[in-house]
This record gives C-alpha cells, sequence and structure tokens, in this order.
C-alpha cells in the first residue's frame, strides 16, 4: 500500500464526509511525518455510524470484503483485487466515552494529528500508538516504531523492545 493510495482513500472518503482514522504502520508514519518502511495494507479505525457508508464508498473504490474465516462485523479486511488490501477496525463510543461496539479503543486515543505524503490525516494519537504497539511480542518493524516514536516524542522503550 503506497502513500498515494492511503491519501486518495483518506480523500475519497474525506470529501464525501466520512471520517477515518489512520492506525498501524502508516499511523507510524503519519506521526513522524514521513515513510519509515513499505506496507502491505492500509489499517483504519471507523465509527460505527459511518461504516455503511464507507462501505459503499470504498466498494466504489473496487474493495471488496475479503472472506477468509477471521473477520468479524467489526474487523475485516478489503481488497481490490490488485494487492491492496485495508483492515478495517469499526468501534462505537456510548454518549458518556465508553466503548459500547467492536474494536476497543480507548476514549480520547483517536485524536491523533499526522501527515501522509503532505496531506494532513487523523489517526491514533502519539502515546496511545506507542501503548498498542508495545501489547504485544514485537517482530523486528515494531521494534523500529516503537524506537521511532520513542525518539520523536520523548517514551522510555521497554525492555521487551531494546
Amino acid at each position: 500500500m503506497d502513500a498515494e493510495t492511503v491519501c486518495g482513500i483518506y480523500g475519497h472518503l474525506a470529501e464525501r464526509g466520512v471520517r477515518i482514522w489512520i492506525d498501524g504502520g502508516w499511523c507510524v508514519d503519519a506521526l513522524l511525518g514521513r515513510q519509515t518502511r513499505e506496507h502491505p495494507d492500509l489499517d483504519v479505525a471507523v465509527d460505527h455510524e459511518d461504516e455503511a457508508e464507507f462501505a459503499a464508498l470504498m466498494r466504489g473504490l473496487g474493495y471488496a470484503k475479503r472472506r477468509d474465516g477471521d473477520d468479524a462485523a467489526w474487523n475485516y479486511v478489503l481488497t481490490d483485487g490488485r494487492g491492496r488490501s485495508v483492515d478495517v477496525h469499526v468501534f462505537e463510543y456510548d454518549e458518556s466515552g465508553k466503548n459500547v461496539y467492536g474494536i476497543a479503543y480507548p476514549y480520547g486515543s483517536l485524536t491523533g494529528q499526522g501527515t501522509i505524503n503532505g496531506r494532513a490525516v487523523d489517526c491514533v494519537a502519539p502515546q496511545w500508538m506507542f501503548t498498542f504497539k508495545t501489547a504485544y511480542t514485537p517482530q523486528d518493524k515494531d521494534r523500529e516504531d516503537v524506537h521511532a516514536l520513542g525518539e520523536k516524542f520523548g517514551f522510555e522503550i521497554p525492555p521487551t523492545h531494546r
């Protein structure tokens, strides 16, 4: 998934009133303001109330749900048949900010701002992206992401990611 495609998807949705938040590796790069590595996919968070419109707009861009048995109503992958995929994370908060559906993004975690190819994007906030990235056994790419976030934002690198 290249930066031009990410920005194209983001812009297409934004122009039509559907808000998404960039997550995963592209979120790290957005927070850093530069692409640090190749990304096999794009991870996005979508509010449950916007999901139907999101899905319709993505179909218009040629994306369809991949059926592989690992899908859930709130977490699934869209592919375009050209090797590009979008990992969709659906969430919903109630009026008090409690997560009541889907991926349990903590309230306030979707307040980040970053840039991809010079385009401003909404994304996971830096401290939450760092928390999410250090919550599991890391691969080399995760260690690199954690170190880059730590360096930019002053987060202490845990022993598991040194």
